[in-house]
């Protein structure tokens, strides 16, 4: 039996949508949720905590018994407009006692929203930085829909926020993405060069079709069907400021050669932290090292 060729362009055609949509497990928040059990990001359901949603999406933590919880950190809900004029919901974290010299943009991972991602930003505060974690477009709190474009522009509008804050004047601004939020952290930072003073790639891959391929049994195949707006290894090229890469050898998301691909085109001064653990946990395990390594890059 001879198929139509129209018929397989149009198989083709669904098989490619599937493939660039799978890049994206936004979970969105549902309208007028006040309340929520949840676990920290480790998955430790001896530890559960209840979020309440506030005015203007602003969390605050309690116990069973509704008690307030102490942290090291504050939080503070915003909400902005990417380019579209579509409003999107973030966290600005701040440490407790301390005051930071650098602000980190935190762009997460291709699940969950920031209600998970947080905990990592929250590490990283605890080590003394600042730092601003996001929901992409169609994410969390956020309006739109995530794609591609979408994201790319949503990361700039974030870095346009902050900028605007006078807490973040006079500080060391680095962009620090993983997972899907490293590849994405290449090319905003590309993008924007002139305005940070460093990237920070942790998990990341190195392009949208070479990732698709590691998943896919017909590897040309998902190379074909794949679209690539931009590639992380491609945008760390243009790139020329202090770059710290990240990867554990244990990650079994995203293989570690990715990882090294990324540092082999990036520019100089670069480094490469090889680590363990689960994929995107290095702020669990390694907080202190990464902060030293953050410190030491943006100090040239």
């Amino acid at each position: 039996m001879r198929l139509n060729t129209g018929y397989i362009l149009l198989l083709l055609c669904l098989a490619s949508c599937s493939f660039n949509k799978s890049f994206y497990r936004a979970e969105k928040i549902p309208a007028g949720v006040k309340k929520a059990v949840i676990t920290n990001y480790m998955r430790d359901t001896s530890w559960l905590t209840y979020l309440h949603i506030g005015d203007n999406f602003q969390p605050t933590f309690t116990n069973d018994k509704e008690e307030p919880l102490t942290t090291e950190y504050t939080i503070e809900s915003v909400v902005f407009k990417n380019m579209a004029g579509h409003k999107l919901n973030g966290w600005f974290i701040k440490p407790i006692g301390k005051k930071p010299t650098t602000t980190l943009l935190i762009l997460h991972g291709n699940g969950g929203n920031v209600t998970k991602h947080f905990y990592g930003a929250a590490n990283m505060a605890k080590q003394g930085f600042q730092a601003f974690v996001f929901d992409y477009s169609g994410y969390g709190f956020s309006e739109g829909k995530p794609t591609r474009k979408n994201i790319l522009n949503d990361a700039t509008s974030a870095l346009a926020y902050i900028r605007t804050r006078p807490d973040v004047a006079g500080t060391k601004i680095v962009i620090y993405g993983q997972s899907l939020g490293g590849h994405l952290a290449a090319a905003a930072a590309q993008k924007n060069e002139q305005l940070i003073d460093g990237v920070v790639m942790e998990g990341a891959f190195s392009s949208h079709k070479e990732v698709a391929a590691t998943r896919f049994p017909i590897k040309f195949l998902a190379m074909m069907l794949v679209k690539e707006q931009y590639s992380a290894f491609r945008s760390i090229r243009q790139f020329h400021k202090p770059v710290l890469v990240i990867h554990s050898t244990e990650d079994e998301s995203i293989p570690f050669w990715m990882g090294k691909k990324i540092y082999d085109n990036a520019n100089n001064p670069k480094s490469f932290y090889e680590i363990r653990h689960r994929h995107i946990w290095g702020s669990f395990y390694y907080a202190d090292s990464i902060a030293h390594k953050i410190n030491t890059m943006v100090k040239g």
